[in-house]
């Protein structure tokens, strides 16, 4: 629209012409919006608000009476307040540029003063102590021409040729170079130490890939010779169980001809010879029994047969006495003591007769023989004898 202005955001649009509103100030201020500007009777000029810079070097004396050659930055602005803006449209409105000329004095005077009171050391070492004492006593000086500053930095401070700041550092230097090469040592030494580590690594991998390559290739020769003597291998084994099954039927059959031989020839002998002994024993037995009844036998038929010729014997005695010159002293008491003792030498002869009998029984011969001088007598003691077939019996 015609008349109407609108200030930018990084501007303070100042309006002059007119007194209504302006306050004792010059011209109007207006930020943030826009304003109806009447053409020709009110004039419109814009005053910057964004950051500017002004670099400051300077060489300054320090309380120890050392040149140093400083240089800083300023940072700075015009204030968002409106006397801050009024101030500054008073004073660089026509050329802004300024603000920076202006702004690098300001410092250069109150960084000369600071640095005087203090030490190259001090400096140094707290540059950002300087720094803030510096803006501490520009802020005041810096408000009444309304600007404000967000920062100062010192770049550089340098003792040109004095070399007070290098003598300064030299031990600081060497005690760094000295800890550099003590770290360069270190590090030297970690670093040989990682390349024989390295190396060993190496030769350890080397070795056991030797050793795995080795285990390989005599594995695959195992392998090899194992399948190349698979064969005789397995058909030695089968010819060995062969062997073992044959062994064990030549066992069998050894032990089953054993049995049949036990069966077909040591059994029956056994068997066999049992039955001889049984029969031999049985044999014994009834020989026994019969010698026993022979022997029974003859003693009974010896005593008959005694007896039954007792007579006769006592007869033919008494008829040999009848013929022989016997005198008998005592008659009658006398012969008959005679005939007694006929009849006792008869009984003696019996006694002795079964005595010999027993005596035989004795010596093992069969109770049924009985001595005989083979013409069938029977000897009697006293050279007597009579035939066994009851025959005439001789008496001596």
């Amino acid at each position: 629209m015609f008349g109407y202005r609108v200030p930018a955001p990084d501007e303070a649009m100042l309006i002059s012409g007119g007194r209504r509103g302006l306050g004792g100030a010059p011209f109007r201020v207006v930020t943030g919006h826009g304003k109806f500007v009447v053409p020709v009777f009110r004039k419109v000029r814009f005053l910057t608000l964004s950051m500017c810079e002004s670099e400051v070097t300077e060489t300054c004396v320090t309380r120890q009476g050392i040149a140093l050659h400083v240089r800083a930055v300023i940072a700075f602005k015009v204030g968002n307040d409106q006397e801050s803006i009024i101030n500054a449209g008073q004073r660089f409105l026509s050329d802004q540029e300024q603000m920076s000329v202006l702004t690098g004095r300001i410092f250069a005077g109150h960084l000369r003063a600071i640095i005087g009171s203090m030490t190259v050391e001090e400096i140094v070492t707290e540059r950002q102590k300087l720094a803030a004492e510096v803006l501490d006593t520009s802020k005041t000086e810096m408000a009444k021409i309304g600007l404000i500053v967000d920062s100062l930095q010192i770049q550089s401070i340098d003792d040109g040729d004095t070399g007070y700041i290098d003598a300064m550092s030299a031990p600081h230097k060497a005690a760094i170079q000295r800890q550099a090469q003590i770290a360069q040592a270190q590090a030297t030494q970690a670093s040989v130490e990682a390349e024989q580590a390295a190396a060993r690594k190496q030769a350890e991998y080397a070795r056991q890939t030797a050793i795995v390559k080795a285990e390989y290739s005599a594995e695959v020769d195992r392998a090899q010779a194992q399948a190349a003597q698979a064969g005789p291998l397995a058909q030695a084994h089968a010819q060995q169980e062969v062997l073992a099954a044959q062994t064990e039927l030549a066992q069998r059959q050894a032990k089953l001809r054993q049995q049949q031989l036990v069966a077909e020839v040591v059994k029956p002998a056994e068997a066999e010879a049992e039955r001889v002994r049984i029969l031999a024993a049985a044999e014994a037995q009834r020989m026994k029994i019969q010698a026993e009844a022979a022997a029974s036998y003859d003693r009974v038929a010896l005593d008959r047969m005694l007896i039954d010729q007792l007579p006769q014997i006592v007869k033919e005695a008494a008829g040999g006495l009848a013929g022989a010159n016997v005198n008998v002293l005592n008659g009658a008491d006398g012969l008959g003591e005679i005939a007694a003792g006929l009849v006792s030498q008869g009984l003696t002869i019996l006694d002795s007769v079964r005595q010999n009998l027993g005596g035989q029984d004795s010596d093992g011969r069969r109770s049924g023989e009985s001595e005989s001088n083979g013409s069938g007598l029977l000897q009697l003691p006293g050279n007597k004898s009579r035939k066994s077939d009851d025959g005439p019996v001789d008496v001596d």
